[in-house]
């Protein structure tokens, strides 16, 4: 398979899939009778970028939206929860961090097939590759200075006062994200890779102490971030499907990842910055970058390898759930397949921190 150009493959939108498609007319009569202002007709693209839930640019007379939905199809338990989604969005609006601003839900699946959310159309940049290589090196340090402020201010907020609540169990986090992954990699299962077998059975006793407890966003990474047109500066967060209350260290650690992830040698997988001279191109080394984020939190960063072996562990399940969609026809993006080709390094590589860990 010849190498994909993330930038291109990612970016801007597409004519909606075959699969994705859905009667206008009707939507458009939702979208007048929920949306304040909304007046037709309306163009429809969608976004090429994303894996799980299915999102559209749409253009209409009174203005653009972004709608984002449950796909079609043959699900996994619990996932593509896009109610959770416009829940979380929801409030955290209403407190001043940067989302899209959230419009109308849907639950009514005789409109376009499936549950979906309205929400605005924000205008920036999406970077999905985290060298930032047509950016100088005094925007590259302060796009990545805005992006930790950004998630450092989401593990501060104070989710009961935001109404948040009841969004999720906070304590147990990262046991429960463990258990969960374990399922839903079993039952996206392709192949047999031997080192996921052993992270099931060993890191669900290896779990440290939680003591800290926060809104976390479950995929908090660059590419799942708006950055404003002209300034470096994080604008809105994207893609809040894993969001839930738990533990801030293991969504901050899966953020993390972005330093020692395994290249994809068809650039179909998460962007990496292993082998780059991070100072000259004006990106934080990790210590740097944790001291950081420690630094605005308050927050001690410890036991990094398992939680590295913890989140290769969990990312890697998540691209087999992208698999399984391919085997089941339900993936969204056509680079599904070859992201599906991530697995087993990711899986390789979560092996080797838990064995720095102490297992055996």
């Amino acid at each position: 398979m010849p190498p994909i150009d993330r930038q291109a493959a990612f970016s801007g939108t597409r004519p909606v899939a075959q699969a994705h498609r859905f009667e206008v007319v009707r939507l458009e009569r939702w979208l007048s009778d929920h949306v304040d202002g909304f007046r037709g007709p309306v163009d429809i693209s969608q976004f090429r970028g994303g894996q799980s839930n299915p999102t559209y640019k749409v253009t209409a007379a009174s203005g653009t939206y972004v709608i984002r939905r449950k796909p079609p199809g043959k699900l996994l338990p619990s996932a593509h929860a896009v109610d959770r989604e416009f829940r979380v969005i929801s409030a955290l609006h209403a407190q001043g961090f940067p989302v899209a601003r959230p419009l109308a839900l849907c639950e009514d699946e005789s409109v376009i097939g499936t549950m979906f959310y309205v929400m605005d159309y924000i205008d920036g940049r999406i970077f999905w590759l985290p060298h930032l290589p047509d950016l100088d090196r005094q925007e590259r340090s302060a796009i990545y200075d805005s992006m930790n402020e950004t998630i450092a201010q989401l593990h501060s907020i104070d989710y009961e006062a935001a109404g948040l609540a009841g969004f999720g169990k906070p304590d147990g986090y990262v046991a429960r994200q463990i258990r969960r992954w374990s399922e839903q990699y079993r039952l996206s299962e392709t192949v047999t890779i031997p080192e996921m077998n052993r992270l099931m059975d060993w890191l669900p006793d290896a779990c440290p102490p939680q003591s800290l407890n926060s809104l976390v966003h479950g995929d908090f990474r660059l590419d799942n971030l708006i950055i404003h047109p002209r300034q470096p500066r994080v604008v809105a967060v994207l893609d809040w499907e894993l969001a839930t209350l738990g533990d801030p260290i293991g969504d901050f650690t899966y953020h993390l990842m972005q330093w020692h992830m395994p290249p994809s040698p068809t650039g179909a997988g998460t962007g990496s910055l292993l082998g780059f001279d991070l100072p000259s191109l004006g990106i934080p080394t990790q210590d740097d970058y944790i001291a950081r984020y420690t630094e605005r939190t308050g927050f001690v960063i410890e036991n990094l390898d398992f939680y590295f072996a913890y989140n290769f562990f969990r990312l890697a399940a998540i691209l087999q759930g992208i698999a399984g969609r391919v085997r089941d026809g339900t993936a969204t993006n056509p680079n599904a397949a070859a992201m599906a080709d991530q697995v087993l390094p990711l899986a390789r590589t979560a092996w080797a921190y838990a064995e720095r860990a102490g297992a055996a």
